[in-house]
């Protein structure tokens, strides 16, 4: 039930960031969608390996191929539909923590906190790029195919 619940409100979030970015209106509600699967990805993962760096991964990734997928049928770009999904995974709590520790001299948690930012953020910076290169393969394979069938 609970599972429900995230879900949704990862969808609420989502969509509430579109709107701070000026997403058309019509496009609220793809744009929730591909925050809230990005969020449901992020929790599953978390859930069966127990490591938010790999889940930070696939739920960046997750977002990257639909709004790819999204950006194409609607002929928008890319960035309506990956900004208000991504920044479900951005690890904030994090990076306000290790900030935290800094100012009250605990280095040592601190520094715990700053690497888990650091691999976490640039574990969605790898997702996004992997989506992008997937997606660029998959695009060229179609043109070509397209081609060579307008050539027989």
């Amino acid at each position: 039930m609970i599972w429900i619940v995230k879900a949704v409100l990862s969808f609420i979030i989502a969509m509430s960031f579109a709107i701070i970015f000026n997403a058309p209106r019509k496009k609220l509600v793809a744009a929730g969608l591909v925050g809230m699967c990005g969020w449901v990805i992020y929790s599953g993962f978390t859930m069966v390996s127990g490591d938010a760096i790999q889940a930070s991964f696939a739920g960046a990734f997750i977002v990257a191929l639909a709004s790819h997928i999204l950006s194409k049928r609607f002929r928008m770009p890319m960035i309506i539909f990956s900004v208000p999904g991504i920044i479900l995974l951005v690890p904030g709590g994090l990076a306000y923590n290790a900030m935290r520790n800094i100012v009250e001299n605990d280095y040592l948690t601190a520094i715990s906190y700053a690497s888990k930012a650091f691999m976490t953020s640039g574990a969605i910076a790898m997702g996004l790029v992997f989506a992008e290169v997937l997606m660029q393969l998959i695009f060229r394979y179609l043109s070509r195919k397209k081609a060579a069938s307008q050539n027989v």
